[in-house]
């Protein structure tokens, strides 16, 4: 199962902790609003073989967490749970320092500061598999370095391993202002590519500070009308067709999605119908291409070496402590957030 854009695992229930000690974290035992989440004490869980326990002081909120608390669309539920969570600690993204490591574990030592992804991110300590984590870039602060994992990894395959980026591409980013948008474009811009980003009035400064060469307002223009072509569009909106973006792709060019446009919940496929689409055009043409990010150290790797060498700044709009995560996610929902919204949870 998948919510548009990201390959979800991890299921399953959470472990418990064999001393007994315990942690704060956000806890959700039914579907619903933001008011279904908890801050309250559980178990702090115990690294497997391979794992790694992670003392949380960042984690970051996206989408995906939202899609998880509202069991939506509906047609995840026979993975998520049918009534109810089956993980019921929410969040995905973190930073933090490594409390201990489970057997098997090489890469890593107590003390390590890292960032990286697993179920159960919005919690004190998180156990996390050690092949989904880098060491955290030094420039960085923990918000910083928590606000890169998911959003970075796919915003670096969309573009990378799918678009097939090359130095000179002429490359338009639908929905540059969001999470991944904010990621894309400075990624584009490290490949030297010439970067095109579309996004509403009040993000044009911002994407343009990120070295957006060009910006369309999408309130004011229609890109799938204009007279460029481009050899790469990495779609994060979802809001137009296939044909109308294949109407602006140069000779050999490639249309990547991700992602699903404007939705509010409560259907049964949610944003998936452009994806869907893409994913039968994919079977038989070879210029359009379906995002399905997974985790991986090596993507972190590359995208924690751009910050260090100061082309990848993550961009926060907000930071809430970790017992607000309820308003933190609320805002997303809502508000129409632009790029990152973080938690700060521990402090180092």
């Amino acid at each position: 199962m998948w919510v548009p854009g990201v390959r979800i695992y991890g299921f399953g229930k959470e472990r418990t902790a064999r001393t007994g000690e315990t942690m704060k974290a956000i806890m959700q035992e039914r579907y619903g609003s933001p008011e279904a989440l908890e801050f309250r004490d559980t178990a702090r869980p115990v690294p497997a073989r391979g794992e790694v326990l992670v003392r949380v002081h960042a984690a970051a909120v996206n989408a995906l967490d939202w899609h998880m608390m509202r069991g939506d669309p509906y047609l995840a539920r026979p993975m998520m749970g049918l009534r109810a969570p089956r993980a019921t600690i929410r969040g995905r993204d973190f930073a933090g320092t490594v409390e201990s490591v489970g057997p098997g574990v090489e890469r890593f030592e107590t003390g390590d500061e890292v960032f990286g992804e697993a179920d159960g991110a919005f919690a004190e300590y998180v156990a996390a598999p050690e092949n989904a984590l880098a060491r955290k870039p030094a420039r960085l602060s923990f918000e910083q370095a928590a606000a890169i994992p998911l959003a970075g990894n796919t915003a670096l395959m969309g573009l990378g391993e799918l678009g097939q980026i090359r130095s000179g591409h002429r490359v338009l980013i639908n929905g540059a202002s969001g999470g991944v948008g904010t990621f894309a474009v400075q990624i584009a811009r490290s490949f030297d590519a010439e970067v095109t980003a579309v996004c509403s009035t009040r993000n044009v400064d911002q994407v343009r500070a990120l070295g957006a060469d060009h910006v369309i307002d999408y309130t004011d223009d229609d890109f799938t009308t204009g007279t460029a072509r481009y050899d790469l569009i990495f779609d994060l909106v979802g809001n137009h067709s296939l044909t109308r973006m294949r109407g602006v792709l140069a000779p050999g060019g490639k249309i990547v999605l991700s992602g699903g446009g404007v939705y509010r919940g409560g259907s049964v496929f949610g944003p998936m119908a452009l994806i869907i689409a893409g994913k039968l055009a994919a079977r038989f043409v070879s210029w359009v291409e379906v995002l399905e990010a997974v985790q991986s150290a090596e993507n972190l790797t590359v995208l924690g070496e751009l910050a260090e060498a100061g082309k990848l700044r993550p961009v926060i709009e907000r930071a809430y402590p970790l017992g607000e995560a309820a308003a933190a996610i609320r805002h997303l929902e809502t508000e129409h957030a632009r790029a990152k919204i973080v938690l700060t949870v521990q402090g180092p």
